[in-house]
């Protein structure tokens, strides 16, 4: 978690984008596959959220649309923030057999960013699919990377 905290700060320090960073990682070894920043607002497009560049850069490192593969090792996502409605569909799609949060939803919501339909059954249907959810990892520090965001005066994009 420290590293998407930290990937999410140099984010922010650097205006290359939102105040969320995101990893992918192997579960048993901890090998790290890839990072991912926001670009929403530097790259114009609304759909590169962190956990959509982790995802997609892990599915070229590893060499297939599944991190869930036969043969593969599990995986995990590792964000700043509770994903996204968009995001929480790609992590049940990716094939991670986890998901780690820092900030909650309430918190990037206190911000004015709109976090699209995210429900508790939402959690309990990636539950039911094999996806362990873990929240609120290290969140007092991501919820410090957000409040830097807004007091920089960083963009709060919605549709």
């Amino acid at each position: 978690m420290a590293l998407a905290v930290r990937l999410a700060l140099e984010n922010v320090l650097h205006d290359n984008g939102g105040p969320f960073g995101a990893a992918i990682f192997e579960r048993e070894s901890g090998r790290l596959v890839s990072i991912g920043v926001n670009a929403v607002v530097s790259a114009g497009n609304s759909i590169l959220h962190a956990e959509i560049v982790a995802i997609a850069l892990a599915h070229r490192q590893v060499g297939s649309w599944t991190l869930g593969a036969s043969g593969m090792p599990a995986h995990e996502l590792v964000t700043s923030c509770d994903p996204c409605a968009m995001c929480l569909g790609a992590s049940l799609w990716s094939g991670v057999s986890r998901i780690v949060t820092g900030a909650l939803r309430e918190d990037a919501s206190a911000l004015g960013f709109d976090e699209g339909p995210v429900f508790p059954q939402s959690h309990a249907y990636l539950q039911a699919r094999g996806v362990e959810i873990v929240r609120g990892v290290l969140r007092d520090e991501a919820r410090a990377v957000l409040t830097l965001y807004r007091e920089r005066g960083g963009q709060i994009y919605n549709r």
